[in-house]
């Protein structure tokens, strides 16, 4: 698995306890990528790859949206709202623009890798509702 370049020790630590292959790779930007991500069910698969974008400044700047390869459908046909395919080490992956809001803004020193991986669950999920 490639590391291009270091994270921070807590977030290395939680993506080696997610027990799921995970690479730092520079690729037009930084970007960890996390194979075999699972998916609930609802959709169009269980695993994906999930690909978050780790912008200059990092962990005081926030991590934004998610990618996943293979692009997501519901099996319930509904649509997803939202997407774009974008090009990530010679796939097409589908971003995901979803944000945090005022309610819930980045907190430098609290937030990081672990806690935005609980906000790509939460919009999972919440897509399932819709």
């Amino acid at each position: 698995m490639r590391r291009d370049f270091s994270l921070p020790e807590e977030d290395t630590d939680f993506l080696t306890n997610l027990s799921l292959q995970w690479e730092a790779v520079r690729n037009g930007g930084d970007w960890v990528i996390i194979h075999n991500y699972p998916v609930p069910p609802g959709y169009n698969t269980n695993t994906v790859t999930a690909a978050l974008k780790i912008d200059a400044g990092y962990p005081v700047s926030q991590i934004d949206m998610v990618y996943f390869y293979p692009h997501l459908q519901l099996t319930s046909t509904k649509t997803i709202g939202a997407l774009a395919a974008t090009p990530i080490d010679g796939k097409s992956y589908q971003r995901w623009s979803r944000h945090r809001t005022g309610e819930n803004p980045w907190r430098p020193g609290l937030d990081n890798i672990s806690t935005h991986i609980q906000m790509i669950n939460f919009w999972l999920e919440r897509e399932l509702i819709k």
